[in-house]
């Protein structure tokens, strides 16, 4: 195997850097206020139940057409929407080589917006609507007029989706939807959400889940309120949803067949963000390092004392072996089927999300009372990976699809 990277891909990443520094650092520096220790508080609306500031999202909007503008927001889509068509290893050492850099707007971890879009619902748009959907939706998807929530975590139900109780029935030539929804990220922004509810079968059977694009402003679907979060602003919503009717091309790919839809959003999403982990965790590690060499302790560089020196080699260790298989993983998602990888995904994308925990930890402790204070940025990334380890699957559920495939039980 050749563990290269392609040769497209490092003159590339020194474009993007140049890019960045031109255009998105001397944005970022006019609104300081929401990257130093005032970011949290800058950035939530707490009269609006703790939703993200208009001008904080204003400035992400911002920074995506810049982005879009220079060619680069759009990487990862086909040329038939106007991208590069970049693969998923492509998007695996970018998403990687951005968060390496530390916070800022180019590539904000909170809201996982970056000069270099991900654009899952568009993505699943493309790969399972109809011609008609594909027609009115991707370009209203690119240009900002329509936009998806996810809808698969329930008030009873998270990574056990083949249990969910909303349900959806036949009426007349309409479907009828019944249920409750938690966690819908962006749905205060969103003209629809991506609602999965049964439409046959029994509970706990992967087949019988359909999609529905439902708007966000049907009669019966309300928003009661948002989840306040160990990192915030909060953008999770919980949705309610009484006798709501959407028409029948309002599903999204096969009817019963919803499952593999959610499938396909999470397995590249999640490599992607598996490599956002990883690069947050280089950060830590090098700037721990750094601030080791610096920090006098005793007339002594604090980084002559192993105590210092081996938890952050076995960090660098881990991370240098995470990366190995998320690129390893990335390649395998670019020439298999999704589901022939998805124990490699997971195994990646536990691995990496534990990895910045620990690793933003640690910097913490190299940097003393200091690296407690928000003046330090690690805080704020502990507090926002540590959700990667419980949403998009926990870890224990990612664990036990690599054990399916390790001992040979339940769905291959």
């Amino acid at each position: 195997m050749n563990f290269d990277l392609p040769g497209h891909l490092p003159p590339l990443l020194e474009r993007m850097d140049a890019f960045i520094e031109a255009e998105i650092v001397p944005l970022q520096a006019q609104h300081q206020q929401f990257f130093d220790e005032r970011r949290e508080f800058a950035r939530t609306d707490t009269e609006r139940g703790g939703l993200p500031s208009r001008e904080w999202e204003d400035l992400l909007s911002q920074m995506r057409r810049l982005a879009d503008a220079a060619g680069w927001l759009r990487y990862g889509l086909p040329s038939s929407l106007g991208g590069s068509g970049g693969s998923n290893l492509d998007m695996a050492v970018i998403r990687e080589h951005l968060a390496a850099k530390g916070l800022g707007l180019h590539n904000d971890l909170q809201d996982e917006s970056s000069i270099v879009g991900n654009f899952p619902s568009l993505l699943v748009m493309e790969r399972f609507g109809t011609e008609a959907q594909r027609a009115t939706w991707s370009p209203a998807m690119l240009a900002g007029e329509r936009s998806l929530a996810f809808g698969l975590t329930e008030p009873g139900h998270g990574t056990d989706a083949t249990w969910l109780e909303t349900t959806a029935t036949l009426d007349g030539d309409s479907w009828r939807i019944n249920g409750a929804k938690r966690f819908n990220t962006g749905v205060h922004r969103a003209t629809h959400d991506l609602v999965f509810a049964r439409t046959s079968g029994r509970a706990g059977d992967a087949r019988g889940i359909t999609a529905f694009l439902v708007p966000v402003g049907a009669p019966g679907f309300e928003v009661p309120f948002y989840w306040w979060t160990f990192n915030m602003p909060t953008d999770h919503g919980e949705v309610v949803l009484n006798d709501v009717h959407v028409p029948a091309d309002a599903v999204l790919g096969e009817v019963d067949a919803g499952l593999d839809i959610a499938q396909a959003f999470v397995h590249e999403n999640r490599i992607r963000q598996a490599a956002s982990s990883l690069g947050a965790a280089q950060y830590c590690i090098n700037e721990a390092v750094r601030y080791a060499k610096e920090r006098l302790v005793f007339g002594r560089p604090l980084a002559v004392n192993q105590a210092i020196q081996w938890p952050l080699v076995e960090l660098h260790t881990e991370a240098q072996m995470v990366r190995l298989l998320v690129r390893s993983t990335a390649a395998e998602l670019d020439r298999e089927h999704h589901m022939a990888v998805s124990d490699h995904v997971a195994m990646a994308n536990y691995r990496a999300n534990r990895l910045c925990c620990e690793a933003a930890d640690r910097a913490m402790q190299v940097f003393g009372g200091l690296g407690y204070t928000r003046h330090q940025p690690f805080e704020h990334i502990y507090r926002h990976h540590r959700r990667y380890r419980i949403t998009e699957g926990s870890e224990e559920m990612q664990m036990r699809r690599v054990a399916q495939r390790l001992f040979g039980f339940g769905r291959g």
